[in-house]
């Protein structure tokens, strides 16, 4: 058994020390690009500007014959490009996979200094993360780092769902996780063929009415995910770790794709992944919270200034339960308005806080 004292030591000589606590950043979408693609390259550095994390795909939505182009492609626009505040990651092949050792080994000693997370696909247990931390470190005491690297999980199994709990705790370098609703439905042979969102085939009726039971009984849909992404956002939270949706992949419904988002962002994820430009405003509009929201929950925090008591804001009780709730809104938009001039008039807050 390893010693908790050693949890925080390099596992490599000459490795960066792990992260104490995840850095915590405006995150509401991972906007996904093919660096294969030379017409989505050339237009990275301008979406870039856009969004708050930009990753550049390796793995799937990439041909068999593309990897390497891809590989290639992420490392030139990393090396080349500044993002400036915008966060830079990529999603490598799968460990399982013969493009998995060049993907790592070549970002992290080539351009690891730009990339700030490597997600990982199809996590199944700790024993993964185990070999990428290892490996990751090695790498790094090579290239010199003086950061460590985090890891982003894919939740896309069902074996990786029965041990989210041990996945999020294995090592310092777990950014979050991100739940891959497609793979998943796939390992758990759902019978469903779409990219996240509900089905309407899921669904609770109606009793039938008294008066006339051959009346038509109205349905309601219930969501596909709600359980898992329950799981995944309680077992990041819980080593401080930042939970996401993953894609929508009906590009052509954003109200659905606007839904499934603000399911995820009321239970508690910080963001989702974009994979068309259109996506991208829903996310940000999505994932910032409401202003009237932050305007309540200002009126909260300065009638309880420390937390402690209970006061009448506007006939409604409000005690150290609802104090802290209010901070999670203000914090996070304090957070968004530091990025984001339009939130930042949105919310109120006239100078940078």
């Amino acid at each position: 058994m390893r010693s908790p004292r050693d949890f925080f030591s390099p596992l490599a000589l000459g490795a960066p020390e792990p992260l104490r606590d995840i850095p915590v950043r405006p995150s509401r979408m991972i906007h996904f690009f093919d660096p294969s693609n030379a017409k989505m390259v050339e237009k990275a550095p301008a979406i870039a500007q856009q969004v708050d994390i930009i990753l550049g795909n390796l793995e799937d939505a990439v041909a068999v014959d593309n990897k390497e182009a891809a590989r290639e492609g992420f490392i030139n626009i990393a090396r080349d490009s500044d993002f400036g505040d915008t966060q830079l990651w990529t999603r490598v092949n799968s460990l399982d996979s013969p493009w998995f050792l060049d993907d790592v080994t070549r970002i992290v000693t080539e351009v690891g200094a730009k990339v700030d997370v490597i997600m990982l696909p199809k996590i199944q247990g700790a024993w993964d993360i185990h070999y990428a931390d290892q490996l990751l470190a090695q790498l790094e005491a090579r290239a010199e780092l003086e950061r460590p690297i985090q890891l982003h999980c894919l939740l896309e199994t069902a074996l990786g769902v029965a041990n989210v709990e041990e996945i999020a705790n294995a090592s310092p370098r777990i950014q979050g996780m991100s739940l891959g609703p497609a793979d998943l439905a796939a390992s758990r042979r759902m019978k469903t063929t779409r990219i996240g969102g509900g089905h309407p085939g899921y669904l609770v009726r109606d009793d039938p009415s008294e008066s006339d039971p051959n009346a038509i009984r109205a349905t309601h849909a219930q969501d596909l995910w709600h359980y898992t992404m329950g799981r995944m956002v309680d077992a990041c939270v819980a080593v401080g770790a930042l939970p996401f949706y993953g894609p929508f992949g009906a590009i052509d419904d954003p109200f659905a794709c606007e839904d499934q988002f603000r399911n995820a962002f009321l239970m508690g994820c910080v963001g989702a992944w974009s994979l068309h430009p259109s996506q991208i405003d829903i996310a940000k509009r999505v994932f910032s919270p409401p202003a009237d929201e932050v305007t309540w929950a200002r009126r909260v925090i300065d009638a309880l200034p420390d937390g402690s008591g209970a006061v009448m804001v506007d006939g409604k009780m409000q005690d150290d339960a609802s104090w802290k709730q209010c901070k999670v809104m203000v914090d996070l938009a304090r957070m968004i308005a530091e990025k984001d001039e339009e939130y930042r008039e949105l919310y109120g807050f006239q100078t940078p806080p």
